[in-house]
């Protein structure tokens, strides 16, 4: 899969996407308007979930763009959402990364981490090809390798990124009785080893906001923004001793989300999936940009504070 193509932004020129699947290249025009509706509409949406599923950005943006490469030789009249369509493919091309990532690796999986029916009885399962990869390191990610396959997947596509259990059961292959039982005995697992509910009211409307704010932000849709913020909210940068910007205070939710347009529409933004829910990094041609943090209050953000010390952004970027 071609890794020159940065996934940001809106349509503007011609895009050439190789698909994975068969190596071939496929050339969208600007011009296709469906298509540069689906891309503009959903990019940032899948490129936050297939990190949250992968753990790395490069690898995020291969695995969206192979999605948008089967949707432009698609049927589209027989896609009834596009969305979720976007939604299945990007979740089954991740799927497959990390089990291919698993194979080169040729790591060994102990057996009592996976869950095993007669295999005689029933078709194989994709999930249980999942593993997660060795590089991704956040604390959370040790305690979701204690979880089945099926389990982990599960989790991070519902519990996580709000994914339906009926598209997960579409894209996993397991009823969705199946998959509600799952995530509920990872939740269990989870809030067992780490001392607290994985998922709470407090966290989903946080993340709520954070997927709204990355969509509006991605966009440079201050319309959509504004509402997101709180009236008085402000914002401060850390942007390293030689920076004469450093620590400057902005206030006021117009010069707010003007600067956040202003400086992030052209970033690819994702957010924290395994740590901070309310942290959001920004990546330019797949390095680290800035890390977002967000302050939420009643369901607005009061405050954000960024990271752009070159130095501080170096050292974070060897940890996510």
């Amino acid at each position: 899969m071609s890794s020159a193509v940065s996934l940001s932004g809106g349509l503007r020129r011609p895009l050439t996407l190789k698909s994975a699947k068969g190596g071939a290249e496929i050339t969208v025009t600007a011009t296709d308007d469906e298509f540069a509706q689906a891309w503009q509409a959903n990019l940032p949406y899948l490129v936050n979930l297939a990190y949250g599923m992968l753990g790395d950005i490069g690898a995020a943006e291969d695995a969206v763009q192979e999605a948008f490469a089967r949707f432009s030789t698609a049927d589209r009249g027989a896609i009834k959402d596009t969305r979720g369509w976007l939604i299945v493919v990007t979740s089954r091309v991740c799927l497959d990364q990390i089990g291919s990532a698993r194979v080169r690796r040729e790591r060994s999986v102990d057996a009592s981490a996976i869950e095993f029916t007669n295999a005689a009885e029933r078709a194989p399962d994709p999930a249980d090809r999942v593993t997660l990869d060795d590089e991704v390191r956040s604390a959370l990610l040790v305690v979701l390798e204690r979880l089945s396959p099926a389990e982990r997947v599960v989790f991070v596509l519902h519990d996580i990124f709000q994914t339906p259990f009926d598209s997960i059961a579409t894209t996993v292959g397991r009823p969705v009785a199946s998959c509600r039982q799952l995530a509920r005995r990872a939740r269990r697992k989870i809030a067992g080893d780490v001392g607290v509910a994985p998922h709470s009211v407090d966290v989903s409307q946080h993340r709520l906001v954070v997927d709204q704010f990355i969509d509006a932000v991605s966009h440079g849709d201050i319309d959509a923004l504004v509402p997101l913020l709180d009236p008085d909210v402000w914002g401060d940068a850390d942007m390293g001793p030689l920076d004469p910007r450093d620590g400057v205070v902005n206030h006021g939710f117009r010069k707010v989300s003007r600067n956040l347009v202003r400086w992030l529409s052209a970033t690819t933004l994702v957010s924290d999936p395994f740590g901070d829910q309310t942290q959001v990094h920004a990546f330019i041609d797949r390095r680290l940009y800035a890390v977002i943090h967000l302050t939420v209050v009643d369901g607005v953000v009061a405050r954000l504070h960024v990271i752009a010390d070159p130095a501080k952004l170096a050292a974070m970027s060897a940890s996510i």
